[in-house]
C-alpha cells in the first residue's frame, strides 16, 4: 500500500494538532505494513460535502496521488458514503478513511474469539451505510482493504445477510458479557481486588503485564500489538490477591464502532476497582494522550475510578533507575503517580505499594469503604 494522507484544520483542529494527528495516521499505515509518500493538509472550516476537501485541493490530489504512483488515499477523518464515491471516481484510486485503517488492523490482530467478533461487528457496522445508493460501494467486505462487490441487486442482499449477522454476534457478545459479570462476581466474592490497566496505544501495557504478574504476552513497538483481554493475578500478601486485566489501547479519533463492538472488552474498565494508566513519558506528546485516554474513560464512564498514573519507560530519559525521582513529569498529572519502566522493572514495588494502600479501602468490611 502506497498512500497519500490528508486532513483538514481550522480553529478547532489548529494545524499543529492536526499534524500530529497525520503523524500517527501514518503509524497507522505502517502497521498495516504499508508506507506513507507524504500528505496534504487543508484549511477549512468544516469539510466540504462532496470531497471532504475542497474541489480545487480534490483536484490537486489527483495530480500528486498520479506523480507519486499512489495506490491509496488514506483521510484522517470519518467519511461519508457518498464522499468516498466520488473520491474514488474523481481520483481513480482506493479512498480509505482513518477507521477502516484501524478496523482492518484489529482484524488482523485478533485472535481469541471474542476479539474476532467484536471486530466483525465494528467492521459491518462501518460497511453497512455504504452499501447504500448505487450499490456500487460493497467495499471492505469479507476481502480486507480495497475491495469491491457486483452491484445493486447484490447490494440489497448483502444488506440483509450484515443485518443478520450484526443480530447474530451481538447476541453472541451478549452471552460473554454475562460470562465475564458472573466471573466478576465470583471473584468479588473472593475478595480478589480487580485492577485495569488502560492507557495509549504503545505505552508498554502488557510489557508492564509480564513485569507485574511473570505472564508471557506479546510485546511490540508498533500500535496495536496486542487486542484481546489479558488477566493474571499476583498476591502481594497473604490476605491480598490483585487480578490485573490488560486492555486494547486507545487512540485519538477512536472510532464509535470500535468502542461499541469492544464494550465486552473495555466492560473490564467499568467494573474494575482501581485502574493503571499507563503512559509513555518518553513520548513528547504524553500530557495530550492522557487527555485522550481520560476521555475515552469518560465515554465509558469510567472517569470515577481510583487512577493511579504509571508513568512507563524512564529508562528512555534516565540512565539509572535512582534518577527516575528527580523526574517532574508526577507533577504534571492530577492524582497519585509513580514513575517506572515496565522493560528495566524500575519502580515497581512502588508501584505495588500504591496499589495496596489503596486496595486498603476495598479489603475493608463494607460499611468501611471510602
Amino acid at each position: 500500500m502506497r498512500a497519500i494522507l490528508v486532513g483538514i484544520w481550522n480553529k478547532e483542529t489548529p494545524r499543529e494538532e492536526a499534524k500530529e494527528s497525520i503523524r500517527e495516521l501514518e503509524g497507522l499505515v505502517e502497521a498495516l505494513g504499508g508506507v506513507s509518500l507524504g500528505y496534504i493538509l487543508q484549511k477549512r472550516d468544516r469539510p466540504d460535502a462532496r470531497y471532504f476537501v475542497g474541489a480545487g485541493k480534490a483536484g490537486q490530489l489527483k495530480e500528486v496521488a498520479k506523480g507519486t504512483k499512489a495506490d491509496v488515499v488514506v483521510f484522517d477523518d470519518f467519511l461519508t458514503p457518498s464522499q468516498v464515491k466520488n473520491l474514488e471516481s474523481l481520483l481513480g484510486k482506493t479512498v480509505l478513511d482513518r477507521t477502516d485503517l484501524v478496523i482492518e488492523i484489529f482484524s488482523r490482530r485478533a485472535r481469541s474469539r471474542e476479539a474476532k467478533l467484536q471486530v466483525e461487528l465494528a467492521r459491518l457496522t462501518h460497511q453497512l451505510p455504504r452499501l447504500y445508493g448505487k450499490g456500487k460501494q460493497l467495499s471492505r467486505l469479507g476481502g480486507g482493504v480495497g475491495t469491491r462487490g457486483p452491484g445493486e441487486q447484490e447490494a440489497e442482499i448483502r444488506r440483509r445477510l450484515i443485518k443478520k449477522r450484526i443480530h447474530q454476534i451481538r447476541e453472541e457478545l451478549e452471552d460473554i458479557k454475562r460470562m465475564r459479570r458472573h466471573q466478576r462476581k465470583r471473584r468479588s466474592e473472593e475478595g480478589v481486588i480487580k485492577v485495569a490497566l488502560v492507557g495509549y496505544t504503545n505505552a508498554g501495557k502488557s510489557t508492564l503485564l509480564k513485569a507485574l504478574t511473570g505472564r508471557e504476552t506479546f510485546v511490540a513497538d508498533m500500535l496495536f500489538a496486542t487486542l484481546d483481554t489479558k488477566t493474571s493475578s499476583r498476591k502481594v500478601s497473604p490476605d491480598l490477591k490483585i487480578l490485573f486485566t490488560d486492555t486494547v489501547g486507545f487512540i485519538k479519533k477512536l472510532p464509535p464502532e470500535l468502542i461499541e463492538s469492544f464494550k465486552a472488552t473495555l466492560e473490564e474498565v467499568t467494573e474494575a476497582d482501581i485502574v493503571l494508566h499507563v503512559v509513555d513519558i518518553s513520548d513528547d506528546r504524553w500530557l495530550d494522550y492522557i487527555h485522550t485516554v481520560k476521555e475515552v474513560l469518560k465515554e465509558l464512564g469510567a472517569d470515577e475510578k481510583p487512577v493511579i498514573y504509571v508513568l512507563n519507560k524512564a529508562d528512555r530519559i534516565v540512565e539509572r533507575e535512582e534518577e527516575i525521582r528527580h523526574l517532574p513529569h508526577g507533577a504534571f498529572v492530577e492524582g497519585p503517580s509513580v514513575i517506572v519502566s515496565a522493560e528495566k522493572r524500575w519502580g515497581l514495588e512502588n508501584l505495588i505499594d500504591r496499589i495496596r494502600e489503596i486496595s486498603r479501602r476495598y479489603t475493608a468490611m463494607p460499611s468501611e469503604r471510602l
